[in-house]
C-alpha cells in the first residue's frame, strides 16, 4: 500500500526554498508515495512548473487570507482573518517595542498563532503517514492536519534574526523531527532552541544536475545579456530584499569598475527593496552596470549566459543558487555571510570574499584579472556532481520510523 505524504507552503513565488521544494517533489518515489500538496496562496511563477504526479489540493480562500492584502480579505468578507492580523501587529509591535527589538522575523509567528484557529480543518483529506511543514511558521500543519508523523523545516540563519523563543518553541517543540539544511543552520537554531537537538534532521536542499542543465537549455537570453567584447558578465538571482544585500551591488559594481575592471552586473528577481536598489543604482552612477531584469521563471539561462555568478548576501541558510550556478559550472563568488563556508571550498570550488563593499570589490576585481584561477573553479565543477537527490532517502527514512 502506498504511503501518504503532506507538504504545505505558502505560496510558490521564486525563491530558494520554494525551488528546494520542486527538487523535493521532483524526486521523491511517486510509485511508492502519493503526495497531497497544499499551497496556501495559489500564486508565483514555480506553481506550473509543480509535477503532474503530485496532487496539488484545492485552494482555499481562508487559508489564502493570512499572506493576501488587506483589502483582499476585507473584500472576501473575513472580518475575522482581518482582526486577527491587525491583532498579532499590535501584539509584535508591544514585544519588540518592551525588548527594542528592530528585526520583524518575529511577526509571522504572531499572525500565525492568531489566525490558525480562524482556519478550518484540513481532516477531509484523510490520515497521511508524514505531514511536511516546509516554511515558518509551522502552526497550520500541527494544528490542521491529521498524521501519524510531522516534520518542520528550517530554511533560516537562526543567528541572523530575533525572534520570540518561547512563543515559537511551543510550536517547534510539537513536531517529531525538526529538519535543517546545513550544520550551520543547525548550529544556529539551536543556540535559540537547544531542548530540541535530539529532534533535528540533517536534509540538504535537493537539486537534480540534469533538472538545471535541461532548464538552462530551454531559453536564449543573448537580447537581454549581451556579448561585449573585453565585459565581464556578473548574475546575481534572488529576492530583492535585505538579507540578499542587493542594494549595496551598485557600490561593490562601482569598486570593481575603479580597478580597472569592466562589468555588467545583471540581477534576476523581485521584492520590496526594488526602489532602494535602483536609488542605489542613480547614487552610484551605475545605471549602465547593474541591469535589474526583474522576476523569471526560469532564473538557469540567466546564469548560463554569464561569466561569474555572485552571491552578495548578508546572510544565507544555504542559497540554492550558489549550487545551481556550480552545476552550470560557474565561477561562484559569495560573500562572508555567517554560513559562507557551508556553501562552498573557499578557492577550491567557488571564492568567499569580504562583506565590506570595497574589499568585496577588490577581491570580485581581483578573480576576474585571475583568469587561471577562474578556469580552476569551472574544472572543480565539472569533475564533481553538485546533484544530490539521494537526500530523498532521508525523507523515506523519517517515514519508515
Amino acid at each position: 500500500m502506498m504511503k501518504r505524504v503532506f507538504i504545505a507552503i505558502h505560496y510558490l513565488e521564486i525563491g530558494g526554498a520554494e525551488r528546494s521544494l520542486l527538487g523535493l517533489l521532483n524526486a521523491i518515489d511517486k510509485t511508492k508515495y502519493d503526495i497531497d500538496l497544499f499551497v496556501y496562496q495559489h500564486v508565483g511563477e514555480f506553481m506550473s512548473l509543480i509535477p503532474e504526479s503530485i496532487h496539488l489540493l484545492k485552494k482555499n480562500k481562508r487559508y489564502a487570507s493570512i499572506e493576501a492584502p488587506m483589502k483582499q480579505v476585507l473584500k472576501r468578507g473575513y472580518i475575522d482573518i482581518l482582526l486577527a492580523r491587525i491583532l498579532a501587529r499590535w501584539q509584535f509591535q508591544r514585544y519588540t517595542k518592551k525588548n527594542k527589538l528592530k528585526d520583524g522575523a518575529s511577526l509571522f509567528q504572531y499572525v500565525a498563532d492568531m489566525v490558525t484557529p480562524l482556519l478550518p480543518s484540513l481532516h477531509q483529506y484523510g490520515e497521511y503517514d508524514l505531514a511536511i511543514s516546509f516554511l515558518t511558521p509551522h502552526n497550520i500543519v500541527l494544528e490542521k492536519v491529521k498524521a501519524k508523523k510531522k516534520v518542520a523545516w528550517i530554511h533560516t540563519d537562526y543567528s541572523t534574526i530575533q525572534v520570540n523563543a518561547v512563543q515559537e518553541l511551543k510550536i517547534w517543540g510539537q513536531y517529531d523531527s525538526v529538519v535543517s539544511i546545513s550544520e550551520e543552520v543547525t548550529a544556529a537554531f539551536l543556540k535559540t532552541f537547544p531542548s530540541l537537538k535530539k529532534k533535528i534532521v540533517l536534509i540538504e536542499n535537493i537539486l537534480s544536475s540534469v533538472f538545471v542543465r535541461e532548464q538552462a537549455m530551454l531559453q536564449d537570453v543573448s537580447g537581454e545579456i549581451e556579448a561585449e567584447e573585453g565585459m565581464i558578465k556578473l548574475c546575481s538571482v534572488g529576492r530583492f530584499s535585505y538579507p540578499k544585500n542587493f542594494d549595496n551591488v551598485p557600490s561593490i559594481c562601482r569598486r570593481i569598475m575603479e580597478n580597472g575592471v569592466p562589468v555588467k552586473w545583471f540581477i534576476v528577481g523581485y521584492g520590496s527593496d526594488e526602489a532602494l536598489i535602483r536609488r542605489r543604482i542613480e547614487e552610484e552612477r551605475m545605471e549602465e552596470q547593474v541591469i535589474l531584469l526583474g522576476k523569471k521563471s526560469n532564473p538557469y539561462p540567466y546564469i548560463k549566459a554569464c561569466d561569474v555568478y555572485v552571491q552578495p548576501s548578508r546572510y544565507e541558510g544555504k542559497a540554492v543558487t550558489v549550487r545551481e550556478a556550480q552545476i552550470l559550472e560557474k565561477p561562484v563568488v559569495i560573500t562572508a555571510f555567517p554560513t559562507a563556508k557551508s556553501q562552498l571550498n573557499d578557492q577550491v570550488d567557488g571564492v568567499i570574499v569580504p562583506l565590506e563593499n570595497e574589499l568585496a570589490g577588490d577581491a570580485i576585481a581581483d578573480l576576474i584579472r585571475n583568469s587561471s584561477l577562474r578556469e580552476r573553479l569551472c574544472e572543480y565543477e565539472r569533475t564533481h556532481d553538485y546533484g544530490n537527490e539521494r537526500e530523498v532517502n532521508k525523507i523515506y527514512a523519517l517515514i519508515e520510523r
